[in-house]
Protein backbone atom coordinates (compact mmCIF):
# COMPACT_ATOMS: atom_id res chain seq x y z
CA UNK A 1 0.00 0.00 0.00
CA UNK A 2 1.31 3.32 -0.66
CA UNK A 3 0.50 6.53 1.00
CA UNK A 4 -0.10 9.68 -0.86
CA UNK A 5 1.05 12.02 2.13
CA UNK A 6 -0.53 15.64 2.08
CA UNK A 7 0.20 17.94 4.72
CA UNK A 8 -2.21 20.70 5.83
CA UNK A 9 0.06 23.72 5.97
CA UNK A 10 -2.46 25.39 8.37
CA UNK A 11 -1.52 23.29 10.55
CA UNK A 12 2.14 24.69 10.57
CA UNK A 13 0.82 27.97 11.35
CA UNK A 14 -0.40 29.86 14.82
CA UNK A 15 -2.16 26.95 17.57
CA UNK A 16 -3.57 28.39 20.42
CA UNK A 17 -6.51 27.06 22.41
CA UNK A 18 -9.04 29.36 24.49
CA UNK A 19 -6.21 29.53 27.34
CA UNK A 20 -3.15 29.26 25.85
CA UNK A 21 -0.95 29.91 22.34
CA UNK A 22 0.87 26.99 21.64
CA UNK A 23 3.04 27.86 18.65
CA UNK A 24 3.17 31.14 16.89
CA UNK A 25 2.23 32.64 13.64
CA UNK A 26 4.35 31.49 10.74
CA UNK A 27 4.50 32.89 6.82
CA UNK A 28 2.38 31.03 4.44
CA UNK A 29 5.72 31.48 2.60
CA UNK A 30 7.73 29.74 4.90
CA UNK A 31 5.22 26.59 5.83
CA UNK A 32 4.98 25.82 2.27
CA UNK A 33 8.46 24.98 2.19
CA UNK A 34 8.53 23.69 5.38
CA UNK A 35 5.77 21.22 4.32
CA UNK A 36 8.34 20.57 1.14
CA UNK A 37 11.36 19.61 3.17
CA UNK A 38 9.14 17.06 5.06
CA UNK A 39 10.94 13.68 3.20
CA UNK A 40 8.05 11.68 1.52
CA UNK A 41 5.49 14.84 1.39
CA UNK A 42 3.76 14.66 -1.82
CA UNK A 43 1.00 17.57 -1.86
CA UNK A 44 -0.62 20.18 0.43
CA UNK A 45 -3.83 21.33 1.35
CA UNK A 46 -4.86 24.76 1.53
CA UNK A 47 -6.96 27.07 3.48
CA UNK A 48 -9.56 29.37 1.72
CA UNK A 49 -9.80 31.68 2.08
CA UNK A 50 -6.34 32.55 4.82
CA UNK A 51 -3.91 30.82 2.35
CA UNK A 52 -5.47 32.21 -0.91
CA UNK A 53 -5.40 36.29 -0.38
CA UNK A 54 -2.80 35.72 -3.19
CA UNK A 55 -3.73 33.65 -5.54
CA UNK A 56 -1.37 33.37 -8.18
CA UNK A 57 2.13 33.98 -4.93
CA UNK A 58 0.39 30.79 -3.20
CA UNK A 59 0.31 28.98 -6.51
CA UNK A 60 3.95 29.98 -7.38
CA UNK A 61 5.17 29.02 -3.85
CA UNK A 62 3.35 25.59 -4.05
CA UNK A 63 4.59 25.24 -8.24
CA UNK A 64 8.12 25.92 -6.98
CA UNK A 65 8.20 22.96 -4.35
CA UNK A 66 7.22 20.57 -6.64
CA UNK A 67 3.98 19.57 -4.14
CA UNK A 68 0.17 18.93 -5.73
CA UNK A 69 -2.14 20.83 -3.94
CA UNK A 70 -4.32 18.17 -2.86
CA UNK A 71 -7.51 19.70 -2.20
CA UNK A 72 -8.71 22.89 -0.66
CA UNK A 73 -9.82 23.26 2.45
CA UNK A 74 -12.97 25.98 2.87
CA UNK A 75 -13.07 27.41 6.41
CA UNK A 76 -16.28 28.93 6.82
CA UNK A 77 -15.88 28.70 10.56
CA UNK A 78 -13.31 31.58 11.27
CA UNK A 79 -14.62 34.65 10.58
CA UNK A 80 -17.13 36.74 13.15
CA UNK A 81 -19.96 36.44 10.12
CA UNK A 82 -20.28 32.59 10.37
CA UNK A 83 -20.69 33.34 14.07
CA UNK A 84 -24.42 31.84 14.02
CA UNK A 85 -23.99 29.58 11.07
CA UNK A 86 -22.27 29.40 7.46
CA UNK A 87 -24.70 27.30 4.99
CA UNK A 88 -27.59 27.08 8.05
CA UNK A 89 -27.28 30.78 9.52
CA UNK A 90 -30.83 32.54 9.88
CA UNK A 91 -29.67 35.22 7.81
CA UNK A 92 -30.43 34.85 4.19
CA UNK A 93 -27.68 36.87 2.94
CA UNK A 94 -25.00 35.12 5.43
CA UNK A 95 -26.02 31.69 3.78
CA UNK A 96 -25.62 33.12 0.44
CA UNK A 97 -21.99 33.97 1.24
CA UNK A 98 -21.21 30.72 2.52
CA UNK A 99 -22.45 29.38 -1.27
CA UNK A 100 -20.25 31.90 -3.16
CA UNK A 101 -17.41 30.70 -0.96
CA UNK A 102 -17.87 27.66 -1.81
CA UNK A 103 -18.62 28.36 -5.18
CA UNK A 104 -15.37 30.40 -5.22
CA UNK A 105 -13.52 27.47 -3.02
CA UNK A 106 -14.53 24.94 -6.24
CA UNK A 107 -12.96 27.94 -8.95
CA UNK A 108 -9.86 28.31 -6.73
CA UNK A 109 -9.70 24.36 -6.58
CA UNK A 110 -9.90 24.09 -10.27
CA UNK A 111 -7.22 26.52 -11.15
CA UNK A 112 -4.65 24.83 -8.46
CA UNK A 113 -5.01 21.85 -10.42
CA UNK A 114 -6.96 19.68 -8.11
CA UNK A 115 -10.79 18.62 -8.09
CA UNK A 116 -11.69 18.69 -4.41
CA UNK A 117 -12.69 21.20 -1.90
CA UNK A 118 -13.14 19.57 1.46
CA UNK A 119 -15.33 21.73 4.17
CA UNK A 120 -16.62 20.99 7.67
CA UNK A 121 -19.44 23.56 9.18
CA UNK A 122 -18.66 23.20 12.27
CA UNK A 123 -20.46 26.14 13.18
CA UNK A 124 -23.63 24.50 11.60
CA UNK A 125 -25.31 23.30 14.77
CA UNK A 126 -26.47 23.62 17.85
CA UNK A 127 -25.89 24.41 21.83
CA UNK A 128 -29.46 24.37 23.72
CA UNK A 129 -32.80 23.11 22.96
CA UNK A 130 -34.71 24.75 21.30
CA UNK A 131 -31.93 26.77 20.02
CA UNK A 132 -32.38 26.60 16.10
CA UNK A 133 -35.24 25.38 14.09
CA UNK A 134 -34.16 22.10 12.86
CA UNK A 135 -36.48 22.07 10.05
CA UNK A 136 -35.18 24.94 8.19
CA UNK A 137 -31.46 24.29 9.45
CA UNK A 138 -31.76 20.69 7.44
CA UNK A 139 -33.13 22.53 4.31
CA UNK A 140 -30.95 25.64 4.08
CA UNK A 141 -27.52 22.93 4.61
CA UNK A 142 -29.52 20.91 1.46
CA UNK A 143 -30.30 23.53 -0.62
CA UNK A 144 -27.17 25.31 -0.12
CA UNK A 145 -24.69 22.50 -1.22
CA UNK A 146 -27.30 21.56 -3.79
CA UNK A 147 -26.86 24.89 -5.08
CA UNK A 148 -23.09 25.02 -4.62
CA UNK A 149 -22.52 21.48 -6.23
CA UNK A 150 -24.18 22.84 -9.29
CA UNK A 151 -22.02 25.45 -9.76
CA UNK A 152 -19.06 23.26 -11.97
CA UNK A 153 -19.38 19.26 -12.01
CA UNK A 154 -15.38 19.03 -12.37
CA UNK A 155 -15.00 19.61 -8.78
CA UNK A 156 -16.17 17.39 -5.71
CA UNK A 157 -17.20 18.92 -2.89
CA UNK A 158 -15.99 16.76 0.39
CA UNK A 159 -18.18 16.98 3.77
CA UNK A 160 -16.21 16.53 6.71
CA UNK A 161 -18.01 15.80 9.76
CA UNK A 162 -17.68 16.14 13.47
CA UNK A 163 -20.16 15.73 16.35
CA UNK A 164 -19.11 18.29 18.54
CA UNK A 165 -16.58 21.59 18.46
CA UNK A 166 -17.23 24.60 17.97
CA UNK A 167 -20.62 23.57 18.40
CA UNK A 168 -22.15 20.83 21.10
CA UNK A 169 -23.72 19.72 18.33
CA UNK A 170 -22.56 19.36 14.52
CA UNK A 171 -25.51 19.66 12.19
CA UNK A 172 -23.20 16.84 10.04
CA UNK A 173 -22.05 15.00 13.29
CA UNK A 174 -21.18 11.02 11.78
CA UNK A 175 -20.58 9.57 8.42
CA UNK A 176 -24.49 8.03 8.29
CA UNK A 177 -25.80 11.74 8.31
CA UNK A 178 -23.24 12.87 6.07
CA UNK A 179 -24.13 10.23 3.73
CA UNK A 180 -28.19 10.72 3.96
CA UNK A 181 -27.15 14.22 3.27
CA UNK A 182 -25.26 13.39 0.21
CA UNK A 183 -28.30 11.02 -0.89
CA UNK A 184 -31.13 14.37 -0.14
CA UNK A 185 -28.56 16.89 -1.98
CA UNK A 186 -28.50 14.34 -5.29
CA UNK A 187 -25.26 15.36 -6.64
CA UNK A 188 -22.70 13.23 -7.73
CA UNK A 189 -19.82 15.36 -6.83
CA UNK A 190 -20.87 15.42 -3.11
CA UNK A 191 -19.10 13.18 -1.01
CA UNK A 192 -17.30 13.01 2.10
CA UNK A 193 -14.18 13.65 4.38
CA UNK A 194 -13.69 10.68 6.39
CA UNK A 195 -11.64 12.27 9.26
CA UNK A 196 -10.02 9.42 11.66
CA UNK A 197 -9.99 11.34 14.62
CA UNK A 198 -13.75 12.72 14.29
CA UNK A 199 -14.69 9.23 13.81
CA UNK A 200 -13.25 8.01 16.76
CA UNK A 201 -15.06 10.71 18.84
CA UNK A 202 -17.97 10.21 17.04
CA UNK A 203 -18.47 6.33 18.35
CA UNK A 204 -17.80 5.08 14.89
CA UNK A 205 -15.27 2.29 13.81
CA UNK A 206 -13.22 4.26 11.29
CA UNK A 207 -12.78 1.65 9.22
CA UNK A 208 -16.42 0.82 9.21
CA UNK A 209 -16.66 4.65 8.35
CA UNK A 210 -14.37 4.37 4.77
CA UNK A 211 -16.36 1.00 3.99
CA UNK A 212 -19.70 2.66 3.98
CA UNK A 213 -18.63 5.74 2.19
CA UNK A 214 -16.59 4.26 -0.07
CA UNK A 215 -19.84 1.72 -0.90
CA UNK A 216 -21.84 4.52 -1.31
CA UNK A 217 -19.10 5.98 -3.75
CA UNK A 218 -18.62 9.06 -1.47
CA UNK A 219 -15.26 8.78 0.06
CA UNK A 220 -13.42 11.61 -1.40
CA UNK A 221 -10.92 12.65 1.52
CA UNK A 222 -9.18 10.98 4.31
CA UNK A 223 -7.97 12.88 7.19
CA UNK A 224 -5.63 11.28 9.46
CA UNK A 225 -4.88 11.68 13.15
CA UNK A 226 -5.63 10.01 16.83
CA UNK A 227 -7.38 10.95 19.36
CA UNK A 228 -8.68 9.06 23.17
CA UNK A 229 -12.24 9.03 22.16
CA UNK A 230 -13.27 11.56 24.43
CA UNK A 231 -12.13 14.89 22.75
CA UNK A 232 -10.42 15.58 19.39
CA UNK A 233 -6.93 15.99 20.29
CA UNK A 234 -5.08 15.83 16.93
CA UNK A 235 -2.55 13.19 18.16
CA UNK A 236 0.04 11.34 15.92
CA UNK A 237 -2.11 8.09 13.98
CA UNK A 238 -1.45 5.38 16.33
CA UNK A 239 -0.27 6.69 19.55
CA UNK A 240 -3.95 5.69 21.39
CA UNK A 241 -5.82 4.03 18.64
CA UNK A 242 -2.88 1.59 17.75
CA UNK A 243 -4.90 -1.34 16.01
CA UNK A 244 -8.00 1.00 15.13
CA UNK A 245 -5.58 2.95 12.78
CA UNK A 246 -4.11 -0.35 11.00
CA UNK A 247 -7.64 -1.68 10.41
CA UNK A 248 -8.23 1.33 8.71
CA UNK A 249 -5.45 0.75 6.62
CA UNK A 250 -6.00 -2.19 6.07
CA UNK A 251 -9.82 -1.59 4.95
CA UNK A 252 -8.54 1.59 2.97
CA UNK A 253 -6.16 -1.11 1.00
CA UNK A 254 -8.84 -3.70 0.51
CA UNK A 255 -11.23 -1.26 -1.25
CA UNK A 256 -8.39 0.37 -3.52
CA UNK A 257 -8.45 3.71 -2.21
CA UNK A 258 -6.04 5.60 -3.91
CA UNK A 259 -6.78 9.11 -2.92
CA UNK A 260 -4.59 11.37 -0.42
CA UNK A 261 -4.08 10.96 2.89
CA UNK A 262 -3.96 14.13 4.97
CA UNK A 263 -3.04 14.86 8.23
CA UNK A 264 -4.61 17.09 10.92
CA UNK A 265 -2.11 16.56 13.90
CA UNK A 266 -1.59 19.51 15.72
CA UNK A 267 1.51 19.64 18.43
CA UNK A 268 1.50 21.54 22.03
CA UNK A 269 4.81 20.90 22.68
CA UNK A 270 8.27 20.66 20.34
CA UNK A 271 8.43 21.79 17.03
CA UNK A 272 5.58 21.42 14.52
CA UNK A 273 7.63 20.21 11.76
CA UNK A 274 8.92 17.67 13.65
CA UNK A 275 5.61 16.24 14.73
CA UNK A 276 4.66 15.83 11.13
CA UNK A 277 7.71 14.25 10.21
CA UNK A 278 6.97 11.73 13.39
CA UNK A 279 3.34 11.99 11.90
CA UNK A 280 4.70 10.64 8.35
CA UNK A 281 7.15 8.10 9.63
CA UNK A 282 4.62 6.66 12.05
CA UNK A 283 1.97 6.27 9.07
CA UNK A 284 5.09 4.08 7.42
CA UNK A 285 5.23 2.25 10.22
CA UNK A 286 1.71 1.17 10.82
CA UNK A 287 1.70 0.72 6.85
CA UNK A 288 4.69 -1.75 7.62
CA UNK A 289 2.90 -3.38 10.29
CA UNK A 290 0.16 -4.26 8.08
CA UNK A 291 2.60 -5.70 5.47
CA UNK A 292 4.16 -7.69 8.27
CA UNK A 293 0.95 -9.21 9.90
CA UNK A 294 0.04 -9.68 6.31
CA UNK A 295 -3.27 -9.20 3.76
CA UNK A 296 -3.94 -12.52 4.01
CA UNK A 297 -3.48 -13.35 7.37
CA UNK A 298 -5.74 -10.76 8.27
CA UNK A 299 -8.20 -12.38 6.17
CA UNK A 300 -8.32 -15.33 8.02
CA UNK A 301 -8.37 -13.91 11.37
CA UNK A 302 -11.79 -11.59 10.16
CA UNK A 303 -12.85 -14.88 8.58
CA UNK A 304 -12.10 -18.05 11.00
CA UNK A 305 -10.75 -16.97 14.04
CA UNK A 306 -12.51 -15.65 17.00
CA UNK A 307 -11.63 -12.06 18.56
CA UNK A 308 -9.40 -13.42 21.17
CA UNK A 309 -7.64 -15.23 19.06
CA UNK A 310 -7.01 -13.05 16.57
CA UNK A 311 -5.81 -10.69 19.26
CA UNK A 312 -3.55 -13.04 20.54
CA UNK A 313 -1.96 -13.54 17.24
CA UNK A 314 -1.99 -9.81 16.38
CA UNK A 315 0.16 -8.65 19.51
CA UNK A 316 2.61 -11.50 18.98
CA UNK A 317 3.11 -10.32 15.61
CA UNK A 318 4.50 -7.43 17.72
CA UNK A 319 6.48 -9.71 20.08
CA UNK A 320 8.14 -11.60 17.68
CA UNK A 321 9.80 -8.93 15.53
Amino acid sequence: MRLHHSIMVGILDRYADRFTEFQPAVPLEQRIKQAAALEGAAGVELVYPADLQDRDQTAQLVADTGLAVSAVNLNVKSEQVWRDGSFTNPDVDVRRRAVESLQSAMDMAASLGTDLVTVCPLMDGWDYSFQVDYNAQWRWLIEGLREACAHRDDVRVSVEYKPFESRAHIVVPDVATTLHLCDRVGADNLGVTMDVGHALIAGETPAMSAVMAHDAGRLFYVHFNDNNRGWDWDMVPGSVNLWEMVETLFYLDRIGWEGWMAYDVFTKHGDPVAAFDATLRSMDSLVALLDQVGRDRMEHLIKNVSPAEATAELLATLVTH
